[in-house]
C-alpha cells in the first residue's frame, strides 16, 4: 500500500469514526433507504433521544432475558410500491420482513401483530389479497397474527395500504450473534443470489422496458438459520434488505472494528438482476433481498456452512464471497473482476425507492 492510498484510508477512518451529525433540514427519500443517510438519522436524532443498551447494539431487533428466558423483538413498517409483484405482495413481505429480522438472531419466530393504513378508497378486495397472503405467509413461517389495528385516512394522504408489524421470538440456542462478535479470519457468506427483490420491484413499476422471468425473493429465512446453526458456529448473521449486502457489511465492519474483503467474482448475482442494474446504473450489491441472509462464521467453519445452506431450498445457490480482515477497520474492499480493489463504501442516496 502506498503512502497516498494509506493517508487516504486514514481519513476515511477518522472521519467515520466521528459522531454523526443530523444537518439535514427536511427529511428525504434518502432517509428511508438503509444506507448511510438512515444511519445518520437513526444514530443522530433516534438513537440520541431513546439511548439505551438494547438500542446501542444497532441490530435489526432487540435481545433481552424475561424469568430466564431469552426474546427478541423487532419492529418494521411497509410501504412498497406497487402492492402486488411478482412472487409476492405487501401482505407475504410484512410477514417474512418481520419474522427474518428475528431469524438472524437465533430466533424461533411465535408472535405477529399488524397494523394497516388504510386509505379511503382503496378496494376491499385488494385488501381481502393482502390479508389472505399475510395468513399463508404466517403459517408458513409457524408464527401467528396476535394482535393488530386498522386506521384509515382521507383519499390522498396513503397510498392505498401501509402495513406496520411488530413481531416476538424465543431464543432457544446457546447463541449470541451480533456483528460486534466478528473477528479476522471468519468467513463471510450469502445464501443465494442477490439484488432479486429490489430488481423485481423496478420491473413491475414499469419503468423498464424489459421482459423478465425475475420474481422477488420473499420467504422465510426460519428453516434455513436452523440448518447454518446446526451446521457450523456462527458469529453473526443479516438479511440484507434495504441498502443490500454492501450497506450491512459496512455495518458490520464498523460494529466490528474490521475490515471485510469480498471478492466480486464470487457473489451470485442473476444474469436478469446484472443486466438492469447495468441499464440503472447501480451495483447490484446495493440493491435489495427479501429472502437471504448474510452470515459471518469463524474461517475453519466455512465449508460446513456452506454445505448447510445449499442442503436449504432457500440456501441452493449459497456461496462464500469474501472474509474478515483485520486492517483497514471499518471498511468493505471489493475485488474487482478487472482485478483491481476499491472500497464499497454504504449506500448513498435511494437508486431504487420504496421497494419494502
Amino acid at each position: 500500500m502506498s503512502d497516498l492510498e494509506r493517508t487516504v484510508l486514514e481519513r476515511i477512518e477518522r472521519a467515520r469514526r466521528r459522531k454523526p451529525a443530523l444537518a439535514d433540514e427536511r427529511v428525504t427519500m434518502a432517509h428511508g433507504a438503509g444506507g448511510k443517510a438512515t444511519h445518520t438519522l437513526v444514530s443522530a436524532l433516534f438513537l440520541e433521544a431513546f439511548r439505551n443498551p438494547l438500542l446501542e447494539r444497532m441490530e435489526d431487533q432487540a435481545v433481552f432475558a424475561v424469568n430466564g428466558s431469552r426474546l427478541a423483538i423487532t419492529t418494521d413498517s411497509f410501504v412498497v410500491s406497487p402492492l402486488f409483484f411478482p412472487g409476492g405482495s405487501i401482505g407475504d413481505l410484512a410477514v417474512n420482513g418481520s419474522v427474518n429480522d428475528l431469524s438472524v438472531a437465533g430466533a424461533r419466530p411465535l408472535y405477529l401483530t399488524a397494523g394497516f393504513i388504510l386509505e379511503e378508497g382503496f378496494p376491499t378486495a385488494d385488501l381481502r389479497r393482502i390479508v389472505q397472503a399475510m395468513s399463508a405467509a404466517a403459517g408458513a413461517a409457524g408464527v401467528s397474527i396476535a394482535a393488530g389495528d386498522t386506521k384509515v385516512v382521507e383519499r390522498g394522504k396513503a397510498d392505498g395500504c401501509f402495513i406496520n408489524t411488530a413481531a416476538v421470538g424465543v431464543i432457544e440456542r446457546d447463541v449470541c450473534l451480533g456483528a460486534a462478535s466478528i473477528r479476522p479470519g471468519d468467513a463471510v457468506l450469502v445464501s443465494g443470489p442477490i439484488g432479486d427483490h429490489g430488481v423485481t420491484i423496478m420491473l413491475a413499476r414499469g419503468e423498464l422496458d424489459l421482459d423478465s422471468a425475475l420474481v422477488s425473493d420473499t420467504a422465510p429465512l426460519c428453516g434455513l438459520v436452523d440448518c447454518l446453526l446446526d451446521a457450523a458456529p456462527v458469529r453473526a448473521m443479516r438479511d440484507p434488505t434495504r441498502g443490500g449486502v454492501a450497506t450491512v457489511l459496512n455495518e458490520m465492519a464498523a460494529a466490528a472494528g474490521v475490515a471485510i474483503a469480498v471478492d466480486e467474482a464470487a457473489v451470485p448475482v442473476r444474469a436478469e438482476v446484472r443486466g438492469a442494474c447495468e441499464i440503472l446504473g447501480i451495483d447490484p450489491l446495493y440493491a435489495a433481498c427479501e429472502g437471504r441472509l448474510v452470515a459471518v462464521v469463524p474461517g475453519k467453519a466455512a465449508e460446513a456452512a456452506l454445505g448447510a445452506m445449499r442442503g436449504h431450498p432457500l440456501g441452493a445457490g449459497a456461496a462464500i464471497i469474501g472474509e474478515v480482515r483485520g486492517d483497514p477497520p471499518g471498511l468493505v474492499l471489493l475485488k474487482t473482476q478487472f482485478g483491481g480493489t476499491r472500497i464499497a463504501d454504504m449506500l448513498v442516496g435511494d437508486p431504487l425507492p420504496r421497494i419494502c
